[in-house]
């Protein structure tokens, strides 16, 4: 997709953080960071929360990740007074392990549909070596009357 500009200029770090508060991202400590024309930031941190039992980066808090940002990438690109976003369908590929520090998550759009967004989501460690690499399709459905 172009580096056009996909995200509304106004949408600020604070709005997207505030989201978090009181639900799972908020207890992974999932933060937003950068946003750009046509991507997303947020890091989240390797420790007690995001571990499974051998010290590693947990697969499926990757996964977490991944979700929220494709999930907060599609809801800011659409009008929440006609619509909403809900993930459809994800992968994941683990391609490195992270035993502490910060992962990075950058979410891009893939595809802008009507009905469907499609958004890649590469993690990476503080060494800025892939982690993980994920791609979430979203459902962009009409709320009900």
């Amino acid at each position: 997709m172009a580096k056009e500009r996909i995200f509304p200029e106004y949408l600020e770090l604070d709005a997207l953080n505030s989201m978090s508060e009181g639900c799972m991202v908020e207890h992974l400590g999932i933060v937003f960071t950068e946003i750009g024309p046509d991507f997303i930031k947020a890091t989240m941190p390797v420790d007690h929360r995001t571990k499974q039992p051998m010290g590693l980066l947990h697969g499926g808090a990757s996964v977490a990740l991944a979700e929220t940002m494709g999930s907060v990438g599609a809801t800011v690109c659409i009008d929440l007074n006609e619509k909403h976003a809900v993930g459809l369908e994800i992968n994941t590929n683990h391609i490195k392990s992270a035993r502490e520090g910060l992962v990075t998550g950058t979410a891009k759009p893939l595809h802008l549909g009507r009905g469907t967004h499609v958004w890649s989501i590469e993690i990476h460690n503080e060494k800025d070596e892939l982690v993980a690499i994920s791609r979430i399709t979203m459902a962009i459905l009409n709320h009900k009357k």
